[in-house]
């Protein structure tokens, strides 16, 4: 029998772990570093943390793992994948020079353009003075990003002059040399497509949609997602068959750029006018679209993953349903800091339907201070049943916690 090590501590992590515990190869599932009410899923939080590299390789070296997975964009950023691969221990993940395309905005766009992939006009600019006469020539509305990992949360879209003059400063004034990437606002719905990849493989999975704005009807600051569904019946199967079709274009230009490995890749798109464009590379798996995912595939995922591993070409079947997942969050969120409040554990559900992300167990209770605390996912042969199980089950645990009412919107109301 197999054990599994997945990297990263939060909901996705959760789905996850929880998948490759289903795999009748796999016997012991550990999460490092996890987060306490994972042991409710049957899978075991080690609380190493996925910055300690060193320890991590040593846990899979004395626990004999036979598959590494990692969750998070930050670790694969830093080059844990190179680490395992360098101490021999299977791993499955994107190198370090790979996840540029994640970690590095200009270094993504550069590749888009090299390669003739669909993306909106930017220009890249280093100083605020620079920003601002670059800005005019533009025209509005404009997106600011700041080159760099900024968990979900580093997109600024200016409507109107004052709040691009005041965007501009505000960015420099808190960053003096951040590199800006300056991008022609694209009007459309947003999608998501995700494939695990081996450089000449690929298995693509269905079309998810995040829900990234904290507020209904897409008002409020950006956040790491508040939701997701999967798949998108608002698209037409030509939409759905242009925008996975991006995925083989991309493995085309990462072979042609001498960038090959294997792991993960997340192209958010945007259905524009003209089709799909790309907005950006998440060289990982989305939180929280993995929650949507994960429970379509029919298939064993650890047998998934060790075939694109081993250079192989894996098969998948899907099940036919819908999927929804609300995220309950502090009511701070996503203020940095958050205070501590109670979480109700739900104990008759069916397993998965439950995904903590952040939850800690105290004498009495559990708790949590984090922004995003849980998941809650459900299937349904339909889109619109997904969405109403996912919610009535999310309203009845909810608490002191927040959440978004409308996830689904978008294709509810196509």
């Amino acid at each position: 029998m197999k054990k599994v090590l997945v990297i990263g501590g939060g909901a996705r992590e959760s789905a996850l772990a929880l998948k490759f515990n289903q795999s009748p190869q796999v016997d012991h599932v550990y999460v490092a570093p996890g987060n306490p009410a994972m042991t409710l899923l049957g899978v075991e939080p080690i609380g190493i943390s996925e910055a300690e590299v060193p320890a991590l390789i040593l846990f899979a070296r004395d626990h004999q793992i036979d598959l590494t997975f990692v969750g998070p964009e930050v670790p694969l950023a830093e080059g844990i994948v190179d680490a395992f691969q360098e101490a021999n221990q299977p791993i499955f993940g994107v190198t370090k020079k790979l996840a540029q395309l994640e970690s590095s905005k200009t270094f993504a766009k550069d590749f888009m353009h090299r390669h003739h992939l669909p993306t909106a006009a930017s220009k890249t600019v280093h100083s605020a003075l620079e920003a601002h006469a670059e800005a005019t020539l533009m025209g509005l509305p404009i997106v600011l990003k700041k080159d760099g990992l900024a968990g979900g949360k580093g997109v600024i879209i200016a409507q109107d002059a004052t709040a691009l003059d005041d965007a501009i400063d505000q960015l420099y004034e808190r960053h003096p040399s951040a590199t800006v990437l300056l991008e022609q606002y694209l009007d459309g719905e947003e999608a998501s497509v995700m494939a695990l990849f081996n450089g000449q493989n690929r298995v693509i999975l269905p079309l998810s949609q995040d829900h990234k704005r904290r507020f209904a009807a897409d008002r409020g600051p950006n956040t790491g997602g508040m939701g997701a569904i999967s798949p998108l019946p608002q698209f037409t199967a030509n939409q759905v068959q242009s925008a996975q079709s991006l995925v083989d274009k991309t493995l085309a230009g990462m072979q042609e750029d001498g960038l090959s490995g294997q792991g993960v890749m997340y192209i958010g798109l945007i259905f524009t006018s003209d089709g799909p464009k790309i907005l950006e590379y998440n060289m990982r798996f989305g939180d929280p679209e993995t929650q949507v995912l994960l429970p379509q595939i029919e298939n064993d995922f650890y047998q998934m993953v060790t075939d694109l591993s081993n250079g192989q070409q894996p098969d998948l079947t899907v099940n036919g349903r819908a999927y929804a997942c609300f995220v309950a969050v502090n009511p701070d969120y996503p203020e940095s800091a958050h205070k501590s409040v109670p979480v109700i554990v739900p104990n008759d559900w069916s397993i998965g339907t439950w995904l903590p992300a952040s939850v800690n167990q105290i004498e009495n209770g559990w708790i949590s201070n984090s922004g995003r605390i849980f998941s809650v996912v459900s299937g349904a042969p339909t889109l619109s049943e997904a969405v109403s199980k996912a919610k009535a089950a999310l309203e009845s645990i909810q608490g002191v916690l927040d959440y978004r009412t409308d996830i689904g919107f978008h294709a509810l109301k196509a």
